[in-house]
């Protein structure tokens, strides 16, 4: 039986993924006046062989005249309910960012972040709502020091809005807004949370400008990615027009992870800083080709661990090398029976995460004296919180020199529903919280378990993640409750 005309062409639309919008406006077109095959492909800019493919696939729908057609007055209601064509112009108002931004979490100068203007958080939410069908869809913000995930939350109130990032403070602050975005910790140089690993449909990045920087949030981006032909990257990134050769060197990474640059949108963003660029950036629009995924996770591998991406810093390419625990935090558990770690370089989350990764009888780690987590009593009581109920903690500052300090952490037994979720971070916090739960109280059912296990999560998305990848204040959330 063939499917009625408006049938065939809904699954044209969705065929296409995000990009479905011209094709929405294409029928739009086609409810207002009779047009040609020719107005139809240059008004739009929509293929002449997808142009045909709708038109054939409408067939009985249309009315044809003299090589203009026109979709059949008694059935163009129908059409504009079924592909909302009323809302194509509808895109709600972004506003109250400038009290967002200035209760936002000042930039980390060690990771060399520099905020965007709120006209320009608003110009890019706005941007995503007028380009892409992204009802129902996911929009990925790998970094987001701009909120540009809030701006989008009103701009896109029907879409699901992730956002991961290294900075604890950051995350802890959009979560704070109430505006149901998910929030991820990931040191993007270690990995992506497998919870995201093909879950979007598109991403939006505001990278370090440095080829490696560049080259790395866009191939995480990509990993992000689900929709393999229709998904985009959307990333800022601006070069001095000093230096052409830097915005050469950082476009041909962008080359060679086999993206097609499809769009570059000049000065679309403004910052208060980064004045050695002007204070702008330009907007590129990326895809991915078929060959992207064949190279993808080798571009990536020669990036992990190690390699320092930023402008300027203690992480930037001018400085020392990190030498941070790679193989702990990009990879699964790690056995051994005694272990030392160099957390020289450690922007600031290293530490904490190190001791939720590792499940080893005695760590020692080696910090800076300064570290955020050891430089006064409340933060070390902070740490001491978070990972407690798996590690008995010697904190010697000053150790052994006066710019160095010493954690020696002993493992204690997995006592109850907070020890076991602490030694098996890299489970499924379900299944973990779960087996957990009934652990403790063996009477519980497993179904009774799923249920409280889904009460103390809260999010139903984090149910399926790892317990690392959370933010810090989620953890600590989950363990007090």
């Amino acid at each position: 039986m063939e499917p009625e005309p408006i049938d065939a062409v809904a699954a044209l639309v969705s065929a296409s993924g995000i990009a479905g919008r011209r094709l929405r406006e294409l029928i739009r077109a086609l409810t207002l006046a009779p047009a040609t095959l020719e107005d139809l492909v240059r008004d739009h800019a929509v293929p002449r062989r997808t142009v045909e493919a709708l038109l054939r696939a409408a067939g009985p729908d249309l009315r044809e005249d003299h090589g203009r057609v026109m979709l059949e007055p008694s059935i163009r209601e129908s059409y504009g309910e079924r592909f909302d064509l009323a809302g194509l112009d509808t895109v709600p108002e972004v506003g109250g960012l400038g009290a967002l931004i200035a209760g936002a979490p000042r930039p980390d100068q060690a990771l060399d972040h520099v905020s965007a203007t709120e006209e320009t958080a608003r110009r890019r939410a706005r941007w995503l709502a007028e380009t892409y069908d992204l009802a129902g869809a996911r929009l990925v913000c790998v970094g987001d020091h701009d909120l540009t995930s809030l701006a989008a939350r009103q701009a896109l109130p029907d879409t699901e809005i992730v956002v991961v990032d290294v900075d604890e403070r950051l995350l802890a602050y959009i979560d704070g807004q109430g505006a149901g975005i998910a929030c991820y910790h990931a040191d993007l140089r270690f990995g992506l949370p497998p919870a995201l690993v093909g879950t979007a449909d598109v991403i939006f990045t505001d990278p370090p400008y440095t080829p490696e920087g560049v080259q790395l949030f866009l191939g995480r981006g990509a990993q992000a990615l689900r929709d393999r032909t229709n998904g985009r990257l959307v990333m800022a990134y601006g070069f001095s027009p000093l230096t052409p050769a830097l915005g050469l060197k950082v476009q041909r990474a962008v080359l060679d992870l086999d993206l097609a640059i499809e769009a570059m949108l000049p000065g679309f963003n403004r910052y208060h800083g980064a004045q050695a660029v002007g204070s702008a950036s330009d907007l590129y629009v990326c895809r991915p080709t078929p060959h992207t995924w064949q190279i993808l996770d080798r571009r990536l591998d020669k990036l992990a661990g190690s390699a320092n991406i930023y402008t300027h810093g203690e992480q930037s390419l001018e400085g020392a090398a990190a030498r941070g625990p790679a193989r702990i935090l990009g990879g699964g558990p790690l056995k051994a029976d005694e272990l030392t770690v160099d957390l020289a370089g450690d922007p600031g989350p290293w530490m904490a995460r190190v001791l939720l990764a590792l499940n080893v009888p005695r760590v020692t780690l080696l910090a800076a004296n300064n570290h955020p987590d050891l430089r006064d009593e409340a933060a070390q009581a902070a740490l001491r919180e978070l990972v407690g109920a798996k590690w008995d903690l010697r904190l010697r500052r000053s150790t052994p020199g006066p710019r160095q300090a010493t954690v020696e952490a002993v493992l204690r037994p997995a006592e109850g529903v907070a020890g076991r979720l602490l030694t098996h971070v890299h489970g499924k916090i379900g299944n973990v919280l779960r087996d957990a739960l009934m652990r403790a109280d063996p009477g519980l059912t497993r179904a009774a378990a799923q249920d409280r296990a889904a009460e103390l999560v809260g999010r139903p998305e984090y149910l399926d993640a790892r317990l690392i990848d959370l933010p810090r204040h989620v953890i600590l959330r989950l363990l007090r409750s």
